[in-house]
């Protein structure tokens, strides 16, 4: 193999680990303030109380 292929496997590598590093970064949890918190659950006890009513 010449310089070339080396080339393009490490950048195909790097490729690869920098995709896996960007999921790994926006797969962590969020930090929500205490309102925030508050605001999503009582929406999604809003929306599950229209679910109930609809069946």
């Amino acid at each position: 193999m010449d310089g070339s292929n080396w080339l393009i496997i490490a950048l195909v590598l790097l490729f690869i680990v920098g995709g896996l590093g960007f999921i790994y970064k926006s797969a962590r949890k969020f930090h929500l303030s205490k309102d925030q918190l508050k605001r999503i659950k009582e929406r999604n006890a809003k929306l599950d109380a229209e679910e109930e009513s609809e069946r």
